[in-house]
């Protein structure tokens, strides 16, 4: 069970304020005062640095919390694996990059949880980063990422590859060419995934590789939804690269085009990222085997 030292803990972490703390744990600042120094005290180690107003989480506070948190993830999940056992459910969290969400694999787990009995699939959509936070946070059972995080406490597993391309408008005169180059994109404003997204890091680096440099592209916008991103391109108001998987509905539909870039093959992994001690492996065999029967 989480003490009440260690639920202590994480709402002073998360409010960095002792009094807050109190307030919304219906305890007396005296005594979350009293919880946090007894943890000092149990770890040799000082958790939080008082501030001119609340307080700062120390380098080892922050190992502490981090851990806590996962604890208190982990209780969660038992009480839930639980209750799921009495009645005969089986239950997966599953995280989904943007990308991998635009992509068909949304569909192929709605597909899949429909025809399943006593299944109950949550789904959640984040960067690559957090995903793998929660992961190790045990928020999360699977992830279906692109790209990869080496992380030796997890398996990993190769879905599918992709490429990225550029989505460009069906009335930008770029959309008559299979192929353009570098200085034809050069010209063109730039609507990108976020920084911290798969898809613009990887574009990043293989600019990178060839000797190119993104602040030599005018980006006029970043933006984390894929959807919009879309909306934007059909309408004209900009270019973006995108990963090819996630733009094939939209092709078909000609609400835009997309064409290569010349000496820019960017192929990027989709991978199957969930714990070493994992226990629903026979449902992620059966959900990628209807991934791969899809996309033929």
């Amino acid at each position: 069970m989480i003490t009440q030292r260690l639920w202590t803990l994480m709402k002073v972490g998360e409010t960095l304020n002792y009094s807050k703390a109190a307030e919304e744990l219906n305890l007396t600042q005296p005594a979350v005062s009293t919880h946090i120094k007894q943890l000092e005290e149990e770890f040799q180690i000082k958790i939080f640095r008082r501030t001119n107003h609340n307080v700062e989480v120390t380098e080892e506070g922050k190992i502490l919390l981090k851990y806590a948190t996962r604890m208190k993830n982990m209780y969660a999940n038992l009480i839930q694996a639980l209750e799921d056992h009495r009645l005969n459910i089986k239950r997966l969290n599953i995280g989904l990059t943007p990308s991998a969400e635009s992509s068909m694999l949304g569909r192929i787990l709605a597909k899949y949880s429909l025809e399943k009995d006593n299944l109950h699939i949550t789904i959640f959509t984040d960067t690559i980063k957090n995903l793998y936070n929660k992961l190790k946070n045990f928020e999360l059972d699977v992830a279906f990422v692109d790209g990869k995080i080496q992380d030796d406490h997890l398996n990993y597993s190769l879905l599918d590859t992709d490429s990225l391309v550029l989505a460009v408008s069906n009335e930008n005169p770029l959309s008559k060419k299979n192929i353009i180059s570098l200085n034809d994109l050069k010209k063109e404003k730039l609507i990108l995934r976020s920084e911290n997204s798969g898809t613009t890091e990887l574009f990043k680096t293989h600019l990178k590789s060839i000797g190119e440099d993104i602040r030599n592209f005018e980006v006029v916008m970043e933006i984390d939804n894929i959807a919009m991103i879309k909306d934007l391109v059909r309408h004209n108001y900009g270019v973006s690269i995108l990963a090819k998987s996630s733009c094939l509905r939209d092709v078909e539909k000609n609400h835009f085009k997309i064409v290569s870039i010349e000496n820019l093959s960017m192929i990027r992994e989709l991978n199957v990222v969930y714990h070493k001690d994992f226990t629903h492996v026979d449902i992620l065999n059966e959900i990628v085997e209807l991934y791969m029967e899809e996309r033929k």
